[in-house]
């Protein structure tokens, strides 16, 4: 687990310059995206953004969908992928980056709208619409899909809890889904 020492302090509102950090692999199966989304909800929630808010929410979407890209059409035997989370006043910002350079997801803005009745394929239309960016970069070796949540400011009412909850996180998830620390 990497995560800066604001992230340590359950609540902590970050001033102008400040940022908070996490990054972590998980194996490349399903099990692996899973984990990450609960691993990036209990993040999330100790460093304020409760998951039932909006933001929480979307954040929650955002990462299952980019992780489950990952382990699905990023897979490389042997190789993990990786989920940074970084937040700063007003933005938390999502990577997710996986081995495999030569499937690279459509242009950022302009996904493929999937056939009405195809089983996949909404993935990135899901991130297209929650995210207030995201784009696709070039990395040695592979790729990292990443989005930009906007968020509103600390302790506005916009970011308290909603009345729908979403699944929560463990320190015991990570181990159990075979996601190891970076950094």
């Amino acid at each position: 687990m990497s995560t800066s020492p604001l992230s340590e302090i359950p609540g902590t509102a970050l001033t102008e310059g400040e940022f908070a950090e996490r990054v972590e692999r998980f194996g490349a199966t399903r099990r692996g995206a899973r984990a990450a989304r609960l691993i990036a909800v209990a993040q999330l929630a100790r460093w304020g953004v409760p998951p039932e808010s909006d933001a929480g929410q979307a954040a929650a979407l955002i990462v299952a969908e980019l992780a489950a890209n990952a382990a699905t059409h990023g897979r490389v035997p042997g190789r993990d992928f990786e989920v940074r989370l970084a937040l700063s006043p007003g933005l938390l910002r999502i990577d997710v980056s996986d081995t495999r350079a030569e499937r690279m997801p459509s242009a950022p803005r302009s996904p493929r709208q999937p056939a009405p009745l195809a089983d996949g394929g909404r993935g990135l239309v899901l991130v297209d619409a929650l995210a207030t960016s995201w784009t696709v970069l070039a990395r040695p070796p592979g790729k990292t899909v990443r989005a930009e949540l906007a968020l509103p400011p600390a302790g506005s009412s916009q970011l308290s809890a909603g009345p729908q909850a979403v699944g929560g996180g463990t320190a015991a998830a990570s181990a159990e889904c075979g996601s190891t620390s970076v950094r």
